[in-house]
């Protein structure tokens, strides 16, 4: 044996003691997931790479973890990663394996849904619209060539992360994958292809040989080894299909999203700490937060339709990564808690007593040890139990956690962290004088019609004689031009008639044009994206152009046969001129006929996308700094205009927004970086929002609802990753018609923040950015009564306590302060003491 030879061996061998050192062993049984043999308590949390920034994942994760979770969960985005067909992209924030790593660098497990179908509000449920188009092809089910396609990428992420050694079976952070996602809640239309799919699923999923359980979620008939999970508000009561599964909560969802048009969602953090702990009192061992932080739908990713840019959630960590207080904090203590439980949780036998009312107490003994669970599910009353000869009071709709099932350490109704109040700042960076210095420069959007060039419209994708859905070229722009022309003679009935123009679209706004002359916009409302579009028309002797604009607002991404929801004109679209037959019973009556003119099968031109950013590229700084642009008499208020100008990056480290108000629709480019849609001029409903949320009785998407009558989304993110050190440049597309001259950049930050905490817990305040504690505006412990910003002191209280938070915190950027009278005083109460603060950042 040559010495090359030994070599080689040599390396090979200790590459496989290197990985067999390293390698995590993950099994699971009926109570958990096993690491190494060892049941865990799995606490994860959904982040979603594409809708933040590869800057913005560490600090992210970071925050994940010290709010108490050990593993991070996301869906793989197929239409971002395969947006053509064997053409791949996984630079930027779609980088995976970066992601993924990232989270292992923080010590933390991942949970992988691969799917490849996602849903999460996402354009088509991640499928690259594509597929849609290969003829033949029925997707989420048994058909060969979808199988084949699915099975393509799957495959090439499974052998991706295989690859970069990322499944724990190889030393990396991965512990369980799934495929599919939420099929069980729309299979049945699917018949028998449909059970066919699911067991073809399972089966693809265990060739992969990955070395880590597969789960399927929503999905009850899941073939073993499949771990069926559960999604929803509350998973307390769900049942795994075999004995041998562990309860697992794939997505608990810990807010709304938001969308065009509707008031923004908010769930308080008394009910998910709730739905939590009922989750785990009922022997539940593994639990997804979704979402963890929602982050934002850059460029075209939102889906719905409808979906708005913004992705917040009201998630533990907001939009732009900020703690969402006091959610993050009052699950962090539940976090750290159950955790410190975990071996009873895991291993101890189990005993349920009734008290009636919706009342009950769940012991777990292990080895001599016993923690309780003292659930209330009562959505009025309080309730006070005798358990073993000790009086407790369980508040409504709460759970008490008690370690030693003596003393009560968390209740989930008790909230001992801050609520922030968040602000937006002005620009310091440009002397505070935005918007004002902001200087405009602008160009308009050509009108796309025929007579343009009697060869065809430039850029134009193919001319046929039928009215085409905008799925058919591939999603590529939300904007799709279809054009027709036709000949009106001098023997033409429809010649000088009061004459009328009638569309009928699916999809989502309309803009129409006869002879290069705007006749109307219209677009459909939340929820109803069929509309019929009639505008009275002018045609002329000769040569007549018909220009129609589709524009989508995110195609749907969720249903059965959600990918066949049709898409855009689908006809009919009919010139409609009225004719005067005869006059009948004086000059008030007439009988009157509809001359029509179909033009469903004229020949109709497409070009999809818009001139300014497919043809010119306007959207980028160096491309667009070598078009004409106007400076001077910007126009305001008019359709299809593109507008230009630089702004210095904001102060600090503190995220960065545009407010866009003022603006109507459109998409705005950040240094080439496309932000988002925006649609400030769309409101949302009116009715609906309330100024006091009751955390207790079953949530819903429309409890605790917000911003009545406002703009749907009014400011948008812009990650500081965009930003340079000198000028930035801003891009807007204008498609509604909006005035530029109120946008400004600010930053968001913890303005004031308030908390009322229970006496023995540690209350935890803290600004942000840089930023301290500069004033404390109220302190009392003892009895104190209000809220936030009208605090004010009880029948009892303390006289130190708000010297003692004023030396305690004053002048740091977080302060820990103990809630005990030894800390802040004897109070002279005779009920448990409260510290309520408000302070000043």
């Amino acid at each position: 044996m040559g010495s090359s030879t030994i070599f080689l061996v040599l390396i090979i061998a200790f590459s496989l003691f290197c990985l067999s050192a390293f390698s995590i062993d993950v099994s699971y049984d009926g109570r958990a997931f096993k690491i190494d043999g060892e049941r865990k308590i799995i606490l994860s949390g959904s982040i979603h790479y594409p809708r933040s920034t590869p800057e913005m994942w560490q600090p992210l994760i970071q925050k994940a973890k010290e709010g108490g979770l050990n593993a991070i969960e996301t869906y793989v985005f197929w239409n971002a990663h395969e947006p053509q067909r064997r053409q791949y992209d996984f630079s930027g924030n779609l980088d995976l394996v970066r992601f993924i790593k990232t989270i292992h660098n923080e010590g933390l497990y991942a949970v992988l849904r691969i799917g490849p179908y996602a849903c999460a509000e996402w354009n088509y449920g991640g499928f690259p619209v594509w597929l849609h188009n290969i003829p033949g092809i029925q997707l989420r089910t048994h058909n060969d060539l979808y199988l084949n396609e699915m099975q393509n990428f799957t495959t090439m992420i499974v052998d991706t992360m295989k690859q970069e050694n990322l499944f724990a079976s190889q030393g990396g952070p991965i512990i369980v994958a799934q495929i599919e996602n939420e099929y069980g809640n729309i299979m049945g239309p699917y018949g028998d292809a449909g059970k066919e799919y699911v067991k073809w699923c399972a089966k693809l999923a265990e060739s992969y040989n990955a070395g880590v359980p597969w789960i399927m979620c929503q999905q009850s008939d899941a073939p073993q080894p499949m771990i069926n999970t559960c999604n929803g508000w509350y998973c307390d009561q769900f049942k795994p299909n075999n004995a041998n599964s562990p309860k697992a909560w794939t997505e608990n969802w810990t807010g709304w999203f938001k969308s065009w048009g509707l008031q923004d969602p908010h769930r308080t953090a008394e009910d998910l700490a709730f739905a939590v702990a009922r989750f785990f009192q009922y022997s539940g061992t593994f639990h997804n937060y979704y979402m963890y932080h929602g982050g934002t739908n850059f460029g075209r990713a939102a889906g719905g339709p409808y979906i708005t840019t913004s992705y917040d959630y009201d998630a533990p960590l907001d939009e732009y990564g900020n703690l969402n207080q006091p959610k993050w904090g009052h699950l962090k203590q539940l976090h750290l808690l159950l955790r410190s439980m975990e071996k009873v949780l895991t291993h101890g036998s189990v005993t349920n007593i009734e008290y009636g009312h919706m009342v009950s107490a769940t012991v777990f003994s292990y080895n001599g040890k016993s923690s309780c669970f003292f659930g209330n599910a009562n959505s009025t009353d309080d309730a006070t139990i005798n358990f073993q000869d000790t009086i407790y009071t369980v508040p409504a709709w709460s759970v008490t956690i008690l370690p030693d099932c003596y003393t009560e350490v968390y209740n989930t109704a008790k909230v001992n962290s801050q609520t922030s109040i968040m602000v937006k700042k002005e620009n310091e960076a440009d002397d505070f004088e935005e918007p004002f210095r902001l200087k405009w420069q602008w160009r308009t959007e050509p009108i796309e019609h025929i007579k343009q060039n009697h060869h065809g419209i430039k850029g134009s994708l193919k001319t046929v004689e039928q009215l085409l859905d905008q799925k058919a070229f591939n999603d590529t722009s939300d904007y799709l031009w279809y054009c027709t022309s036709f000949e009106l003679n001098k023997t033409n009935p429809i010649l000088g008639k009061e004459t009328t123009l009638q569309v009928h679209t699916s999809g989502h706004i309309l803009h129409a044009f006869v002879n290069g002359r705007h006749v109307g916009t219209q677009y459909a409302e939340y929820g109803k994206y069929s509309f019929d579009f009639e505008r009275k028309i002018k045609l002329k002797l000769g040569m007549n152009d018909i220009s129609l604009l589709g524009v989508t607002v995110g195609l749907a991404n969720y249903g059965a046969n959600f990918d066949l929801v049709e898409t855009g004109i689908a006809g009919p679209v009919r010139v409609i001129a009225k004719e005067t037959l005869s006059q009948k019973f004086g000059f008030k009556k007439f009988i009157v006929e509809d001359i029509v003119m179909e033009l469903d099968h004229s020949n109709w031109t497409y070009k999809s996308g818009l001139n300014g950013e497919h043809q010119l590229h306007l959207q980028d700084p160096q491309l667009s700094a070598e078009r004409k642009w106007h400076v001077g008499r910007l126009p305001t208020n008019r359709q299809f205009v593109w507008y230009k100008s630089t702004f210095k990056t904001p102060l600090g480290s503190d995220p960065v927004v545009v407010d866009l108000m003022g603006l109507g629709k459109g998409i705005a480019w950040i240094n080439g970086n496309n932000i988002g849609r925006y649609w400030p001029a769309y409101l949302a409903h009116e009715d609906g929002c309330s100024m006091k949320c009751d955390y207790r009785g079953t949530y819903s998407d429309k409890k605790c609802l917000t911003n009545c009558g406002k703009p749907s989304q009014r400011w948008y993110h812009v990650p500081r990753s965009f930003l340079k050190d000198d000028d930035n440049t801003i891009v807007l597309f204008e498609e509604l018609g909006g005035n530029p001259w109120n946008v400004k950049f600010q930053t968001v930050t913890v303005g004031k923040a308030c908390a009322n905490a229970y006496e023995g817990n540690t209350l935890d305040l803290s600004c942000q950015g840089g930023s301290v504690i500069s004033e404390i505006k109220f302190a009392s412990f003892g009895v104190p009564e209000g809220e936030c910003g009208s605090f004010r002191a009880g029948h009892c209280e303390s006289s130190d306590a708000l010297s003692v938070v004023q030396r305690e915190c004053l002048g740091k950027e977080r302060c820990s302060i103990d809630v005990s009278e030894k800390n802040l005083g004897p109070t002279g109460c005779k009920v448990t003491n409260r510290l309520a603060v408000e302070m000043v950042c």
